[in-house]
Order: structure tokens, then C-alpha cells, then sequence
């Protein structure tokens, strides 16, 4: 006899799977990435000067650890000289909705993220 109770959300297990896909999805860079992504397509250095603190090997790894998960393509054109641009997958766009809302929840909470940080450093 199997368990069929429902599982809640704030019970979900998260396997060594989940946690790498998370790290490499929600990384220092690859939100970044992916916000820009959704706006448009955008060339490697196109999206360099939209995060200019990125590093050219950071930004590279982003770009490839999303391709590899299925988050953006990576389009190369026939043009002369040939060019490549990156673009938001289908799975990657599914994603919009939530990278939208943790900064929108930054956004609205950055005052008392602030103020913690502040007490924390105080009593530090």
C-alpha cells in the first residue's frame, strides 16, 4: 500500500538534481541573463554592455550553463561576418514570471532587507 497523501510545498524534497539545476538557474549572473533575454535577443557583447560588471568568463559560463539546462538558445546567422545570438528558449521563457517576481519582491523588500542588515552588523 502506497502513501497517497498529497505533498505540500514547503515539504518537496530537494534532491542533489534539483539543487544543481537551482544553483546554476538562480547563479550571481544567469538571472541577470535571463531578464535581459526575455526583453529580446541580444548578441554576446550586446548582453556584456547591459551587465557591464560581468566578466567576459562569467558571462560565457552563464551562457552555456543555460544553454545546456535549455534555458536559451545559442543562434548562429549566416550573415557575413557570421554572427551569434542568444535568445530565451521555451522552457527558459516559462521562467520569466518568476525571475520577474523575486526582483519585484527585492524591489519591495530591499527597505527591510536593509534595515536587518543593519541591526545584524550593529550587534556584530
Amino acid at each position: 500500500m502506497t502513501d497517497t497523501a498529497p505533498v505540500h510545498p514547503e515539504r518537496l524534497p530537494v534532491t542533489p538534481q534539483h539543487r544543481e539545476l537551482l544553483d546554476q538557474v538562480l547563479d550571481k549572473w544567469s538571472l541577470q541573463v535571463l531578464d535581459e533575454l526575455c526583453e529580446r535577443p541580444l548578441r554576446f557583447n550586446e548582453l556584456r554592455r547591459a551587465i557591464p560588471v560581468v566578466t567576459q568568463k562569467s558571462l560565457t559560463t552563464s551562457l552555456r550553463r543555460l544553454e545546456r539546462n535549455g534555458m536559451v538558445e545559442r543562434v548562429v546567422t549566416s550573415s557575413r561576418p557570421v554572427a551569434v545570438e542568444y535568445r530565451i528558449a521555451p522552457l527558459g521563457r516559462t521562467l520569466q514570471d518568476l525571475v520577474d517576481a523575486l526582483f519585484l519582491w527585492s524591489m519591495d523588500n530591499m527597505a527591510d532587507v536593509d534595515r536587518a542588515r543593519e541591526r545584524f552588523d550593529a550587534d556584530a
